[in-house]
């Protein structure tokens, strides 16, 4: 999955039972994520305690000089790998958990969080020990990262957490005793049941109510250390806007091959041909009219099929109906083609941008063409919202699942047809199906008063 999270507004906030319950257990889980930094950050001190340890033996502990020589050399030896071969580990695994908090923190806090760390080769045993342990270092990220591991062990059970807290004791403190025997009960004046019921009711309700808001409380505490600093985000930027306009390029000019090779071996070798024909229906219209009225027929034809073609051409270049009429007519016109039912809903009440129009029409049509040829799937749903700032654009189907984008399905280039507006595409294809897409893509909407349709 592409992410280019930078430009992208956070979610609005959604209340209730639910998504309280939900934030609640999203929460725990970053907790969780937090506590599993410790590891590293213990490993850390080890080294230089073994490397000091090694050194007290040797100057300040007595007995015998060979004795205190070996365990000099095998205490602050060990220091020494470990602090060698140990900390890029270290460092490598804060990065994988910070990482993994950027992308929870988009998923499930709403605030997404780029990543800001400096390119390194595809394949790790390209690096040797020493650039590897370089780059680690000097990478100012990594000092983020530390900050982060050390910040989180707070804020996580505080902010994060607290609300599955207040929840839980709610249940287990209040309730619990109602309907466990060995839970005791609150020790204060007016103690009865009626009354523990509606204070653990009333203290579930704010954890619930309080959970999303501190979801997104931690996200962006998560985001102010995580999220690239300054002219490292300028940076990724630059890089990020030279990839995309290179991966358009290649598209561009594969695109137009493709249009050149559809007209020499479509439409021209028909119009060569019907010009052939009516040239001959010349040469015989004195001498045998039936037989030219029969080629002239044969030249009508071959011009409706030229016509035919260049429309289908046309179509896969700008269809007129996307133009003429917008994006949620264009792709209903699309589901009528289809193989498979297909249920559209969008709330679009004015015009994208022409780019935008194009690109989500596209991306959506390489969709569908994959849920007709790949998913064995009876029913598809398509669902177009636009808030925000952000288009928004859902395609469900019951399929058997396992769509990768690495399996040449043509997601690959809907990442990149995406990439290049800043947008992302977040792909769910569990085995056995279903397979959820999701595409999202900064963009205005012109009201409906200046829509040209």
């Amino acid at each position: 999955m592409t992410t280019t999270a930078t430009s992208l507004p956070r979610r609005p906030l959604k209340f209730g039972l639910g998504p309280g319950l939900a934030a609640a257990a999203r929460g725990l889980a970053l907790a969780a994520v937090a506590l599993a930094g410790l590891v590293p950050l213990l490993v850390i001190p080890v080294a230089p305690t073994l490397i000091v340890f090694g050194f007290k033996i040797l100057i300040v502990w007595r007995g015998d000089a060979q004795a205190r020589v070996l365990y000099f050399v095998l205490t602050s030896g060990a220091g020494v790998g470990l602090a060698w071969f140990g900390i890029p580990g270290i460092f490598s695994g804060l990065r994988r958990l910070a990482t993994l908090t950027r992308r929870l923190a988009g998923r499930w806090c709403g605030v997404p969080i780029a990543d800001p760390y400096r390119p390194l080769p595809a394949s790790r045993s390209e690096l040797s020990f020493t650039r590897l342990l370089r780059g680690l270092l000097e990478d100012p990220a990594t000092e983020r990262d530390v900050a982060w591991a050390f910040v989180s062990l707070v804020a996580a059970p505080v902010v994060a957490a607290s609300s599955a807290v207040i929840i839980g004791i709610g249940l287990i403190v209040f309730i619990g005793p109602e309907f466990v025997k060995t839970i005791p009960r609150p020790a204060f004046p007016g103690n009865s049941a009626g009354t523990l019921i509606v204070l653990g009711l009333g203290i579930i309700a704010a954890g619930v109510l309080a959970a999303p808001p501190l979801l997104r409380g931690y996200g962006l505490l998560a985001r102010s250390l995580l999220a690239p600093a300054g002219h490292a985000d300028l940076t990724r930027r630059l890089r990020h806007l030279a990839k995309t306009r290179d991966e358009a390029l290649d598209t561009s000019a594969a695109e137009i091959r493709r249009i050149e090779r559809d007209l020499h071996d479509g439409a021209q070798a028909r119009l060569v041909a019907m010009g052939m024909t009516l040239d001959a229906a010349g040469q015989v219209i004195e001498t045998s009219p039936d037989a030219a009225r029969a080629l002239l027929y044969e030249a009508r034809d071959a011009s409706v099929k030229a016509l035919a073609e260049l429309r289908d051409l046309v179509r896969g270049i700008h269809p007129p109906v996307l133009a003429d009429r917008g994006l949620a007519d264009a792709i209903r016109a699309l589901a009528l083609d289809a193989p498979v039912r297909i249920d559209l809903a969008s709330d679009l009440r004015g015009r994208l941008p022409a780019p935008v129009e194009s690109a989500a029409y596209f991306a959506v049509s390489e969709l569908l063409a994959n849920v007709s040829k790949h998913a064995g799937a009876r029913q598809a749903w398509v669902d177009i919202r636009h808030t925000d700032g952000m288009l928004r654009i859902g395609v469900t189907d019951n399929g058997h699942g396992g769509a990768e984008p690495a399996r040449g399905t043509g997601l690959r280039g809907i990442e990149r047809r995406l990439a290049a507006f800043d947008g992302v595409l977040a792909i769910s294809s569990p085995p056995g199906g279903p397979t959820a897409v999701t595409m999202e893509i900064p963009c205005a909407l012109s009201s409906p008063k200046t829509s040209s349709c």
